[in-house]
């Protein structure tokens, strides 16, 4: 067994969803779930097929989020693993809930914007996601101003009132 890690491939401020799951029809119920989730959204996703001719299976509303979607799929290449990439402008907050309810999915190991990094265990068999790098290092303990901006912070951007 080899330790292996991937870097997801990006724009900086391009938000998306990692996780696992158990059945090839993950393609069809995750697009319904983000499609009723948010009407009008833009999205790309990829699942790694773990079976049969084990392929890349992909959907979406934006061809240039289902392209980032099939090319970090296929650098992961760990069964049953999905990757959603969220057009700018749609967050996680708005549709995991709805990812998460989809019966089929197992797992869900992150739903981030920041710099991330699939930690994989790969074997004669194949790839196993063991966990997600998601960020930076942390630098210490928030003080009083980090509070107040973190505070100013969710209500500018309207999710706290």
């Amino acid at each position: 067994m080899q330790l292996i890690t991937v870097t997801i491939e990006k724009p900086e401020t391009i938000n998306f969803i990692f996780g696992q799951s158990h059945f090839i029809k993950t393609v069809e119920d995750l697009h319904e779930a983000l499609a009723a989730a948010v009407p009008g959204i833009l999205f790309g996703l990829a699942f790694c097929e773990a079976s049969g001719k084990c392929l890349v299976r992909w959907s979406g509303t934006d061809p240039a989020m289902v392209e980032l979607a099939k090319k970090n799929a296929q650098a992961i290449a760990a069964g049953h693993c999905f990757i959603i990439f969220l057009g700018d402008g749609f967050y996680p907050l708005n549709v995991l809930n709805a990812v998460k309810m989809v019966p089929e999915v197992c797992r869900i190991f992150c739903a981030t914007a920041n710099p991330s990094e699939v930690i994989l265990a790969e074997t004669e068999q194949g790839r196993a996601v063991l966990g997600v790098v998601d960020g930076l290092h942390t630098k210490g303990i928030e003080g009083e101003d980090d509070i107040k901006w973190r505070k100013d912070l969710l209500r500018q951007i309207g999710y706290k009132l």
